[in-house]
């Protein structure tokens, strides 16, 4: 059985379908062993006890980048994670925390990198006019939005749309690249070399 760490600061809708790709057999021989927020209030956490997972916040504010990521990293490990699974964790990990997992953390980014990384991508795709967006699953490496591309799913920017549907859109797509992204890594049958990932 595969352990699963799941990293959140908001609702957590990935998580959500992450967990309920692992209840309906999408992501096969897996389990969410913890989930962890660095915010106290964040609805993902309240979703998490509701579904009787082990839901732990480890608060960052106040605290060096680093000291805290070793707290997050030892509750990981003590819960034998074997992949972190970012979904919508509001922070950069260190140089560090990356190579305690080295490609065994995963982040999903609301467009086709390498266009519009950081925040408010969908927004970003909008306003600059793009035809055709879509969502990323990555590794995650030092680099913000940066690591070796797992899963890519595109999403066409209609004529009606606005940043808000083109989100909606998008955020579909989000749920079920993830899944397909766990699911490969998970079977190791994967190479990477350099920034190009490869099934085998």
């Amino acid at each position: 059985m595969h352990s699963l760490g799941i990293l959140l600061s908001g609702r957590g809708s990935n998580f959500v379908a992450i967990a309920d790709s692992i209840d309906a057999g999408r992501i096969p021989d897996a389990r969410i062993s913890v989930v962890i927020s660095n915010k106290a209030e964040s609805p993902g956490m309240a979703t998490a006890r509701a579904r009787g997972l082990n839901a732990l916040v480890i608060p960052s504010k106040g605290k060096a980048r680093e000291e805290h990521d070793r707290e997050v990293v030892a509750a990981l490990k003590q819960n034998g994670v074997e992949l972190v699974c970012l979904a919508g964790y509001m922070r950069l990990l260190s140089p560090w925390f990356v190579q305690q997992f080295p490609h065994r953390i995963l982040n999903i980014h609301p467009s086709l990198l390498p266009a519009f990384p950081g925040l408010e991508a969908q927004e970003q795709a909008f306003a600059y006019g793009v035809k055709v967006s879509g969502c990323t699953v990555h590794f995650v490496d030092e680099e913000l939005d940066h690591g070796a591309i797992i899963v890519q799913k595109a999403v066409p920017v209609l004529d009606s749309d606005d940043e808000h549907t083109l989100a909606a859109r998008i955020l579909e797509q989000e749920h079920i690249a993830y899944t397909e992204a766990i699911t490969t890594v998970l079977s190791g049958k994967f190479q990477v070399n350099g920034r190009r990932f490869r099934n085998i």
